[in-house]
């Protein structure tokens, strides 16, 4: 979503399409209704560790989000949780909220490390030989990520019972491209379900749209 000049207080986002953190952000922005500029970022040719990129995140990764102030947020599933505060898309009760936080570390530390690496390898990088056998670990863990998944989505419709949060946003990010890493999703239908449903809001947009 692009806005004229005339809205002043609109937020940046820094990023890439192609990336699933950076699609959390643009996603979110989406379903809230609320009005960004992109910034396209391109990590293949360095420009996240540009010296004026690096004084925005001095950890040189994307998504930042640049807020109305001037002042910058980084890390995707954090950005996720500034803008849903005080919204429909993420719990207030403390057992619930904090439900959210357990499948957001679990997407950051059992999913993506895996699923979006093999992304990379095969569908960004085309299989280089030297990457092989991480690519394979990664296959290994990766199904293991989403038979966690798949356990919980046959117990209930969203990952923190039957409301759609930030929890299903981080993790559908990645999932739902899981096949450009080599991931044969057609094991896990309630996950498939789950990806449906998700795409069935009314202000979803496509990573690429």
């Amino acid at each position: 979503m692009t806005i004229g000049q005339e809205d002043l207080n609109m937020y940046k986002v820094y990023g890439d399409y192609r990336s699933g953190n950076c699609y959390k952000v643009k996603l979110m922005l989406t379903l809230l209704g609320k009005p960004f500029e992109w910034v396209p970022i391109d990590i293949f040719k360095g420009e996240t560790q540009s010296p004026e990129f690096l004084a925005k995140n001095p950890n040189g990764r994307i998504p930042v989000l640049e807020l109305e102030d001037g002042s910058y947020l980084w890390e995707s599933n954090a950005i996720l949780n500034f803008l849903a505060d005080g919204s429909e898309f993420l719990q207030t009760e403390p057992r619930l909220r904090t439900q959210v936080l357990q499948w957001q570390f679990f997407e950051q530390y059992s999913h993506e490390p895996y699923i979006a690496v093999a992304r990379r390898i095969q569908w960004l990088e085309g299989m280089p030989a030297a990457r092989a056998e991480e690519y394979k670990v990664c296959q290994v863990r990766g199904h293991k990520a989403l038979r966690v998944m798949e356990r919980q989505l046959e117990q209930t419709p969203y990952l923190v019972g039957d409301r759609y949060s930030i929890a299903d946003i981080a993790l559908y990010a990645y999932t739902h491209v899981a096949h450009e890493g080599g991931f044969d999703l057609s094991g896990y239908p309630a996950v498939n379900a789950w990806l449906d449903r998700v795409a069935s809001h009314p202000q979803h947009v496509t990573m690429l749209g």
